[in-house]
């Protein structure tokens, strides 16, 4: 057990997962339990950073410094009245109250913290989810998941080697060595097609004379519905869809990837893209730890089956939220999709009650709203439609209205953790600094 954790009389409070819902939760409970001392307050995460999901296609093309944006947990911790404590959960017994963790190893392989539990009185999973390769041969091997900054920054540095390995060897680019291939046209793999398309070109220019953009640098986007952007109105996808092939990305639907090898991509229908560098952003599942976990009831992708209340089915002491929870409501027949207004709304849902919570109260129910769905293609433009604006009316949007939607989004996610004042500083030194900086990130 943490020694100082565990003192009478305060309700232990654990979230796990420091996504932007688990993140904004902890910081005001913090505020709001913490430091009154009425209750312990301690995210668990195994990074020691956060960054906000929606920008690691960003992150991915180069063109947003991880660095400017990245919120350091035990600072931010220390500074809104919570605990910090890194590590990867691993189990959960539920008769003890307690999560276990495993141990955390630096980059040389040595331990960091040991093994060790975490006990609870109330405890919220909020680990979000991770991609679905279905198990499609290759992609463990060849490709690349955005489910973090770390595989953000991997393929970010691995299209910068590749980029400068073709411009220094003896002999000519080989066809697809330059290619990009996005597997997955949701929100993350549409964006990164359309950032990436931008920020190749500006690298390629940077110097690197040898590789012909034309020729050597191509986008593909692969889709195995019939159409991009699924889940969004139809309307929406056909915008997003006529702009990605006005900037040159090459949009391929109705198309399943049966592999992945390190040449390219196979198609079922037998067709072959060439192409050595690959994402995968299809699927979407919880993670795989999560599976029964402490006799709890989850769903085949490994989501936790919630109450109304956001409780777990079978123990109301644990909460889940975000893409880790599955939440089918009253008079609906599909769940709450896995999308970020939802653990945003989640978040603020549990902030209020929780207290309730330890007050004996009764809670009422979760209720979501869909406001809707906005798509960034970069400095391209933005497109989206907002649900319910004008008297329950749908608005489509698009241009700089719909771009500044877009980035007040994040700015929200921002004030909430940080208050508007940081937010508006830290808005400001960004904007100083991208005026001494290139605009891709070259190393």
């Amino acid at each position: 057990m943490v020694p100082g954790e565990n003192e009478v009389g305060l309700h232990r409070i654990v979230v796990v997962g420091g996504g932007a819902a688990g993140l904004q939760l902890a910081t005001k409970l913090g505020e709001k339990l913490g430091r009154r001392r009425k209750a312990h307050v301690t995210l668990v995460d195994r990074a020691r950073t956060h960054i906000w999901k929606p920008l690691l296609h960003e992150v991915a093309a180069g063109s947003l410094d991880v660095g400017h944006h990245a919120v350091d947990y035990l600072h931010h911790a220390h500074e809104h009245h919570f605990r910090y404590r890194i590590g990867e959960m691993t189990g959960l017994d539920r008769g003890s109250r307690t999560i276990q963790l495993a141990a955390s190893l630096d980059a040389e392989g040595r331990e960091v913290t040991p093994v060790r539990s975490i006990a609870y009185d109330t405890l919220v999973m909020a680990v979000g989810s991770t991609t679905n390769d279905f198990g499609t041969p290759g992609v463990k091997e060849h490709a690349i998941a955005l489910d973090t900054q770390d595989q953000a920054i991997r393929f970010q540095q691995r299209l910068i080697n590749a980029m400068l390995r073709a411009h220094t060897q003896t002999g000519p680019v080989r066809p697809g060595q330059l290619h990009v291939t996005v597997i997955g046209a949701g929100a993350t793999g549409t964006e990164l097609a359309a950032e990436l398309h931008r920020t190749t070109r500006q690298v390629a220019s940077t110097g690197l004379d040898r590789i012909d953009p034309a020729k050597d640098l191509k986008i593909t986007l692969v889709e195995a519905a019939e159409r991009i952007l699924p889940a969004v109105p139809a309307r929406l996808s056909g915008e997003v869809m006529t702009l990605l092939s006005k900037i040159g990305v090459e949009v391929r639907t109705n198309a399943r990837v049966t592999e992945v090898r390190a040449d390219g991509v196979q198609l079922a229908d037998g067709g072959f893209i060439p192409s050595e560098l690959v994402v995968w952003a299809a699927g979407v599942k919880a993670p795989p730890f999560l599976h029964e976990i402490g006799g709890l009831e989850t769903t085949r992708t490994n989501q936790l089956v919630v109450t109304p209340t956001l409780q777990t089915t079978r123990d109301p002491d644990i909460f889940a939220i975000g893409d880790c929870a599955y939440l089918v409501e009253p008079g609906s027949d599909t769940p709450i999709p896995p999308r970020a207004q939802a653990a945003h709304q989640q978040a603020s849902y549990l902030i209020k009650q929780i207290p309730n919570k330890m007050a004996g109260r009764a809670l009422p129910p979760f209720k979501y709203r869909d406001f809707g769905s906005l798509v960034s293609l970069g400095e391209y433009s933005t497109v989206g439609n907002l649900m319910g604006f004008i008297q329950g009316k749908n608005m489509f949007i698009a241009g700089l209205f719909a771009r500044m939607m877009y980035r007040s989004l994040y700015k929200m996610h921002e004030q909430a953790l940080h208050g508007t004042w940081k937010t508006a500083l830290d808005a400001l030194a960004r904007a100083l600094t991208r005026r001494t900086e290139p605009r891709v990130k070259l190393h």
